[in-house]
C-alpha cells in the first residue's frame, strides 16, 4: 500500500506499513452485521486480521452519520457517492488508524475531506460571507402543534440554505449529536470556531424554528434502510474487488 499526496485524509496517523487485506474464507467467528457486541476497534482489529466482511458492521453504524455529513456539504444528490469513497479510503487505509482518536471521528473526518474536495471540484463550495445571510421563514400556516415528521421537513428546507460552512457545523452538532470537540476534530477547526459558527447558524434559524425544534433535529435526513443497503452493497463489491486484484 502506498500512501499518496492525493490520498491524502485528516488523523493521527501510525507510519504506513506495506499491508494486504485478504478476503478470509473461513472466518473464525460469525458475527452479524448488526452486532453490537463489538467495539469499533474490535471490528477494524479483526477487518485487518483478513475478515473484510466484518466493515459492513461499522458502515452500517456510521451510514447515517457521515451521510448527514457528506450532505450538510454537497447536498443529497452527491452524498451516497461520497460515502462509498470515504468507505473505501478509510478501508484501504485502516493501517494508517493509530488509535489516538476515536474512530468514528476518524471516519467522520475522511467523509468531511471527500465530500469537501467533491464541492471544490463542482464549484459547490461557497467562502463564509461577513454578513449573515437572512433566512426566509420556511414555517408558513395557521399556529398549531406541527407533528415532529412534519417539522422536521421544515427544518431540513431551513438548514439546507444555510451556509456550507454553518451547515455543516450545525449538522454535526445540534443534529447528529457530536460534542463541541468532536465537531471541532472532524472538521478540523478550532473548538471557538465550531462555537461561533454554531452560534450564527440557530441564529438564521432561531426566529422561524429554532424555538419549535424541541427533539425533531434527531429526526431529520434520515438515511432510509433501502439508501443504507445499497451503499453497503456496493462498498462491499469495491472492497471485494480491490482484494481480488492485490
Amino acid at each position: 500500500m502506498e500512501f499518496r499526496g492525493a490520498d491524502w485524509f485528516p488523523g493521527t496517523f501510525c507510519e504506513v506499513r506495506e499491508s494486504k487485506l485478504v478476503m478470509c474464507v473461513d472466518a473464525p467467528v460469525p458475527v452479524r452485521a448488526s452486532d453490537p457486541g463489538l467495539s469499533d476497534e474490535e471490528v477494524v482489529d479483526r477487518v485487518r486480521q483478513g475478515e473484510p466482511a466484518l466493515f459492513e458492521i461499522i458502515m452500517r453504524r456510521y451510514n447515517q452519520r457521515l451521510y448527514r455529513a457528506a450532505r450538510a456539504i454537497v447536498g443529497d444528490d452527491a452524498a451516497e457517492d461520497v460515502l462509498q469513497d470515504a468507505y473505501v479510503r478509510a478501508y484501504t487505509h485502516l493501517d494508517q488508524f493509530a488509535g489516538r482518536a476515536k474512530f468514528s471521528t476518524w471516519l467522520t473526518r475522511i467523509a468531511i475531506h471527500a465530500a469537501l474536495a467533491r464541492a471544490r471540484k463542482t464549484g459547490r463550495l461557497v467562502e463564509i460571507e461577513d454578513d449573515m445571510p437572512q433566512l426566509e421563514s420556511s414555517a408558513r400556516g395557521p399556529e398549531t402543534q406541527v407533528a415532529d415528521r412534519e417539522l422536521a421537513a421544515v427544518l431540513e428546507t431551513a438548514v439546507e440554505a444555510l451556509p456550507p460552512a454553518f451547515r455543516a457545523v450545525f449538522m454535526l452538532r445540534d443534529v447528529e449529536g457530536l460534542s463541541t470537540a468532536e465537531a471541532a476534530d472532524c472538521l478540523d477547526i478550532a473548538q471557538e470556531t465550531v462555537k461561533t459558527r454554531l452560534h450564527r447558524a440557530r441564529g438564521m434559524l432561531r426566529r422561524s424554528l429554532y424555538e419549535r425544534l424541541g427533539e425533531s433535529a434527531g429526526a431529520t435526513f434520515q438515511f432510509g434502510s433501502a439508501r443504507c443497503d445499497r451503499v453497503v452493497a456496493a462498498v462491499l463489491a469495491k472492497i471485494a474487488g480491490l482484494d481480488a486484484a492485490g
